[in-house]
């Protein structure tokens, strides 16, 4: 039997990670033929950390960033938001330890602004710590969005 690895383990064990590959044909409407990287945890879980208080990121901006560090075409949409999530979980463990200065992951958004249900504490952690920092969470059917997300998308510039 194997012990579980906490979720700080997991966003730090990059395996072989990153790596581009090379498509020659469509994966899906989302992932057309060309490079793409397939990010470690850790790159992903940085660029998270540089969006400032008030402001916002999606899945999809994280996903330019990394395919501009490593010169592909595309970031894995699968890879980079499953480590999203993991720095996510590793956060909120950082946090139940004592951590103050913790990834702030309620920052990340799924695209169209869309709040991820599956970070830590579900969408009312997520409605909270947002409307905290001055957002407003708006209801479309069954799933919650940052109202006017893309006039607070940040700014930043990753060096690479």
């Amino acid at each position: 039997m194997t012990d579980k690895k906490s979720w700080r383990q997991k966003l730090n064990n990059s395996k072989d990670l990153p790596k581009v590959q090379k498509f020659t044909k469509a994966k899906s409407k989302s992932m057309p033929a060309g490079t793409y990287v397939i990010p470690a945890p850790v790159e992903v879980d940085e660029i998270m950390k540089m969006v400032p208080k008030g402001r916002l990121i999606t899945i999809n901006e994280i996903r330019e960033h990394l395919a501009k560090k490593h010169n592909a075409q595309f970031g894995c949409p699968i890879t980079t938001g499953i480590f999203a999530w993991i720095a996510a979980n590793a956060a909120e463990e950082a946090a139940a330890e004592g951590k103050k200065r913790i990834t702030p992951y309620w920052r990340t958004l799924k695209t169209g602004g869309e709040l991820n249900p599956k970070y830590p504490g579900g969408i009312d952690a997520l409605k909270k710590l947002l409307q905290d920092e001055g957002h407003k969470i708006i209801q479309k059917s069954k799933r919650f969005f940052v109202a006017d997300y893309q006039k607070k998308l940040a700014k930043i510039r990753v060096f690479f």
